[in-house]
């Protein structure tokens, strides 16, 4: 199915103005810091509205803030936006006031479990090296891709920092380049108007490895920060089942799963299915960069799904990893139903005792509500097909790679659901 296309509101489109303006690491350390007064202690990293009884009478968007509690006590310290309903994204509890020192710390701390602990730079240039809140940065993650950084803003504070903290990040990585995005839903929601920020002669693509398989990446035809890093274990699990086996790989974007499949898979047949034209063309360009063959097909995944169980056409492995369906709650009623019917179908396309991977990258939706989706759909699938759809067997229940680490107080952190499932048999 296509990627969502963004719409702003002309009577929301925030203005441009000083909240764009970039911040330094080198605040005065002896100014006194505006102070937020909560109604309570936040249990996670962000401060809501209603949490708050007193806002600060002097500061800006963007501003380093004191939170305190009503009898004085101070909580931590966070940035400040009153246009969000965020009004504050903490970065540390306790008296110890955000220094310089602060951000190298982070920073370093994030470096650590990459390059030290998982030692990604052996298998990999393609890896995230921030993930917000996981790595003490509310509001901004990185992804390193070759010889840039490429990231992303979540708030009007890191939007503000994510120059001087990208340069930071750079030396400690030695990285050349760096760029910054942020999306126009999140501009909307911060009230600020922005333009992707880069360093001089940042290239306008990239060519990544993923162990031992290629990709060159445009900008133009990316997504987010770029390439889905969040996957790569999955995918490079998923291959273990693929020799000599038939793969489906549906919304398959720049072809992550379907070029591992075949490259490393040893896939007999790949056919990928895409409505993104323009990440079709890239898609198909790494296959040849791969020497590989494989079936690129620009359709609609309903409309393609359809054609299939009609022919009675069906593969060993399909892979279901269809981009973000519920951004907020008001989408949550009509996004599980596109969970449920695609997944309906999706089973459908699976021999009997075959793989289905399907995935969900919606935060809102809970891996308990999305395990429940996939089996009722299973079951309804089994209806049609003279399956049991209650012998569906659940072989594992993965997330994100281990550079996308989760924070057990922020369960944003833990968006990336993956469902690995043994298509049912006939019944009996």
């Amino acid at each position: 199915m296509p990627r969502p296309k963004k719409q702003r509101s002309s009577r929301s489109r925030p203005q441009p103005g000083s909240p764009e303006q970039t911040r330094d690491l080198t605040e005065d350390e002896t100014t006194e810091l505006p102070t937020v007064e909560l109604r309570s202690p936040p249990s996670g990293p962000f401060v809501f509205k209603k949490m708050v009884r007193r806002l600060p009478a002097r500061s800006r968007p963007g501003d380093l803030v004191s939170l305190r509690l009503g009898d004085g006590q101070v909580f931590g310290f966070g940035l400040f936006n009153p246009r969000s309903k965020i009004v504050v994204r903490v970065l540390q509890q306790g008296v110890a006031r955000p220094t310089p020192r602060f951000w190298e710390r982070r920073l370093r701390e994030a470096v650590g479990l990459r390059h030290g602990l998982l030692r990604l730079p052996e298998m990999t240039d393609a890896y995230r090296l921030v993930h917000a809140e996981a790595d003490g940065l509310s509001g901004l993650v990185v992804d390193r891709l070759e010889n840039v950084l490429s990231a992303e803003a979540f708030s009007l504070g890191m939007w503000q920092r994510g120059p001087a903290l990208l340069q930071s990040l750079a030396k400690l990585v030695g990285v050349p380049h760096a760029r910054l995005r942020m999306d126009e839903t999140v501009e909307l929601q911060e009230g600020i108007l922005t333009k992707p920020w880069s360093t001089p002669e940042c290239p306008s693509t990239v060519n990544i490895r993923e162990a031992g398989t290629r990709f060159q990446l445009s900008w133009e035809a990316m997504h987010k920060t770029g390439f889905f890093c969040d996957q790569r274990e999955n995918r490079l699990r998923l291959a273990e089942f693929c020799p000599g086996r038939s793969l489906l790989d549906l919304c398959c974007h720049l072809g992550g799963f379907a070029l591992q499949a075949k490259c490393r898979g040893q896939a007999r047949e790949v056919i990928a299915v895409d409505l993104d034209e323009a990440a079709l063309q890239w898609a198909g360009k790494n296959a040849g960069l791969n020497q590989v063959r494989i079936d690129f097909q620009h359709a609609d995944i309903f409309d393609f799904l359809r054609r299939m169980i009609e022919a009675r056409r069906q593969f060993d492995v399909v892979v279901l990893d269809p981009p973000k369906l519920i951004r907020n709650r008001r989408e949550m009623e009509a996004g599980r139903k596109k969970y449920f019917d695609m997944n309906r179908l999706a089973i459908q396309a699976v021999k009997q005792g075959g793989l289905l991977l399907t995935c969900s990258c919606s935060g809102l939706l809970s891996r308990d509500d999305f395990s429940w989706l996939v089996s009722s759909a299973a079951s309804a699938a089994g209806d049609t097909k003279g399956r049991s759809g209650s012998r569906l067997q659940v072989l594992a229940a993965t997330g994100a790679a281990a550079d996308h680490p989760v924070a057990p107080h922020c369960r944003e952190t833990e968006y990336l659901k993956a469902l690995w499932l043994r298509a049912p048999s006939a019944k009996g």
